[in-house]
């Protein structure tokens, strides 16, 4: 019998909906699901430091970019630490992305302001140019070149501007070297704004990446034995693409899913049920760069599992925190006049000593001073928070009947 590295199992389902808990096994330990995992680009959550992220916030995995790595500090060298736990020092389950999102934040979406979510309604382009074309002037410019073809990707550092390539073989090759327990095959992730035929074009070279992607891992027994490889599905706002991308990928041999590309929020439902709908029952989903509280709920309830996003590190650094009303979470702006003499805690509902014990006075005290703590303390506060938030979804769904 064959012993893969990642497993996963329903605990429990919930009715009514395509929501389950259940438990992802790794070789670095296990993951209650549904769960929130932090982003860690470039080997580090910004500002804070791996006990912060195991006393304060009770992470349970964490996602690097292989784009990143690859450039700063070099898989090499995060390989010849002996990997990326033993070099971040990070003792629990670790994911990589595939540097797939680098083909669309440096080429259909650079510049553009278009990120994994579209603002107000999505204005589809019928005359979609998906891919930079090359030109001396943009290959000499950091990071604005990004040429796509049946092969892989070329893009310019945005430290530098020299020019690297990524291909399935490549990104698995490095996601090898950088160690992380889960790893994602190679994929295009397309602009919301694409029309459906550039969807459908990127979504079948995706599947045929990820047919490379298995391939190349097969052929590294080792890593094949540590390293549990991921597939991600393709399709933009399109449900039907979205079904055949599902379709395609579910008969393929990965261990898990990722849920790729854009998408506007009244899109994302729909997507999500077709997809999680064809997808095995027994391997588990992670919706890629989504993880808003409202996103969360609504990708909990139509079986999604795990859940990245940058935001609630991002908003910290700005002077925003997420605190539990009686309607549900929302997000206020310590830099903002009422908090300055406000010495409430910062949601005191919540098991965070930090969220507790420190005021929103002080808290705004330190934006305003645009001392470094500021950060420190609202990251640890919004990532426990959005942690705790997914945790509960799962205590909701095993406490009820079950199906």
């Amino acid at each position: 019998m064959e012993v893969r590295p990642i497993t996963f199992e329903v605990i429990k389902r919930q009715p009514g909906s395509l929501a389950r808990a259940g438990v992802i096994h790794t070789p670095h330990g296990d993951i209650e699901t549904p769960a929130f995992v932090a982003v860690g680009t470039r080997g580090t959550v910004k500002s804070l430091k791996p006990e912060d992220l195991e006393r304060h916030v009770g992470l349970q995995l964490i996602i690097s970019n292989t784009y990143h790595l690859f450039l700063q500090p070099g898989h090499e060298v995060v390989q010849a630490a002996g990997g990326i736990h033993r070099f971040a020092n990070w003792r629990f389950p670790t994911m990589t992305d595939s540097g797939g999102f680098q083909v669309f934040s440096l080429g259909a979406a650079f510049g553009k302001g278009v990120t994994k979510f579209a603002k107000g309604d999505v204005e589809v382009q019928s005359s979609y140019q998906g891919l930079n074309v090359y030109s001396q002037a943009l290959a000499s410019e950091h990071g604005k070149l990004c040429i796509v073809d049946e092969d892989g990707v070329t893009f310019t550092s945005h430290i530098d501007g020299s020019m690297h390539r990524f291909t399935a073989e490549r990104s698995i090759e490095i996601q090898h070297a950088i160690g992380a327990d889960i790893i994602v095959a190679f994929d295009e992730c397309t602009s919301p704004t694409a029309d459906y035929a550039y969807q459908r074009e990127a979504m079948e070279r995706t599947h045929r990446w990820a047919k490379r992607s298995i391939l190349a891992h097969k052929q590294n027994y080792d890593a094949q034995r540590r390293q549990g490889l991921y597939g991600v599905v393709q399709g933009g706002r399109y449900p039907d693409l979205r079904t055949e991308s599902a379709r395609t990928l579910a008969a393929m041999d990965f261990d898990g899913f990722g849920i790729g590309g854009s998408f506007s929020k009244a899109d994302l439902g729909a997507a999500l049920q077709v997809v999680n709908e064809n997808l095995p029952e027994d391997k588990p989903r992670h919706l890629l760069g989504i993880g808003e509280p409202e996103d969360i709920s609504e990708g909990v309830r139509l079986g999604c599992d795990t859940f990245d996003c940058v935001a609630p590190t991002r908003l910290a650094r700005t002077g925003t925190i997420y605190v539990q009303t009686n309607d549900g979470p929302k997000k206020i702006s310590l830099k903002g006049e009422r908090y300055k003499y406000d010495l409430s805690p910062l949601d005191e509902t919540q098991v965070c000593e930090i969220s507790k014990t420190t005021t929103k006075a002080y808290l705004s005290h330190l934006f305003r001073s645009h001392e470094m703590l500021a950060a420190h303390l609202a990251s640890i506060h919004n990532l426990h928070f959005i942690v705790s938030y997914t945790k509960r979804l799962r205590e909701s769904i095993l406490s009820r009947d079950s199906q």
